[in-house]
């Protein structure tokens, strides 16, 4: 079978080679054919680099950017390339920081054989961060659920089927939210226990804010549940408030107005006709292998 590993990189070409070694190291003993494609996001860095250890891995391929464009459309673009122009079972997603760790990518191998053609995410089952930062994502897992009805519990460590790709490619949600048009597509994903790795160097790239808006994009995808549920939950609170009505008790209100506005800013992000032209941004690709 014939593995696609898609990395999306911005400015961390240590890390990206180390995690180049590292999956070299990890595939070694898998008799299936492994290709990494990256994707660098119009970095201020040069990016290509020298790879001495790659002997385990079929073809490796470094694909510029001409504009910066972000994390989510970067991921995109590599489906989106990967589909029209490489052979491939399954797509693996994964960051280049070394948060998503090499040595799943045999579990992920493993589910595969027996998936019968559905996807398999990564479920997060333990976090290297901090506390502060621990606490806020299971508030962002918690809104995520209340306001959509749907648990994601995954990030962009996937393993997805060509069916799958398929799909997220005539999605117009996939330019915004991967993960959320992960889920609004496929009903039926395989869970597979993931544990985030810490970055090879320097702090996480996830500020709170960063999260914040991962959190919002997430929830635009499903934006008629959200309104839907938030005029409930508006009628419901006004009537539980109207005879305590105050400046205190309507702060819930006005941060659920805001939460609206802002998903209703991002689903603008969504946009099928970027989508379907994202592959006239490449400015050129290495051929490392």
């Amino acid at each position: 079978m014939k593995y696609v590993i898609l990395v999306p990189i911005y400015n961390d070409r240590e890390s990206l080679k180390l995690l180049i070694e590292n999956i070299n190291n990890e595939v070694k003993d898998l008799n299936h054919e492994i290709s990494i494609v990256v994707v660098n996001d119009a970095s201020s860095q040069q990016i290509l680099d020298t790879y001495p250890n790659i002997e385990n891995i079929q073809s490796i391929e470094l694909i510029n950017m001409k504009e910066n464009r972000g994390h989510a459309r970067c991921i995109a673009s590599g489906l989106k390339y990967i589909f029209e122009k490489k052979e491939f079972d399954f797509i693996i997603p994964m960051d280049g920081d070394g948060e998503d760790r090499p040595e799943e990518i045999k579990n992920f191998i493993e589910f595969s054989k027996e998936a019968n053609d559905k996807s398999i995410i990564g479920e997060r089952v333990k976090r290297s961060e901090n506390l502060f930062f621990q606490i806020c994502y299971q508030f962002h897992k918690f809104l995520t659920l209340a306001f959509t009805g749907h648990s994601i519990k995954f990030g962009n460590f996937t393993c997805l089927s060509k069916s799958t790709v398929k799909k997220m490619l005539d999605e117009k949600s996939t330019w915004n939210s991967f993960s959320g048009s992960l889920k609004k597509i496929e009903k039926e994903l395989v869970s597979m226990p993931s544990t985030r790795g810490k970055r090879y160097f320097g702090p996480s790239q996830m500020s709170f804010f960063n999260l914040l808006k991962h959190s919002l994009s997430i929830i635009s995808v499903f934006r008629k549940t959200v309104l839907i549920r938030s005029a409930l939950f508006i009628i419901f609170y006004i009537l539980i408030i109207k005879s305590y009505a105050s400046i205190i008790t309507s702060i819930p209100l006005v941060l659920l107005l805001i939460m609206i506005y802002s998903i209703s800013s991002l689903a603008l992000r969504e946009n099928i006709e970027e989508f379907k032209n994202s592959l006239t941004n490449i400015h050129d690709i290495d051929k490392i292998k």
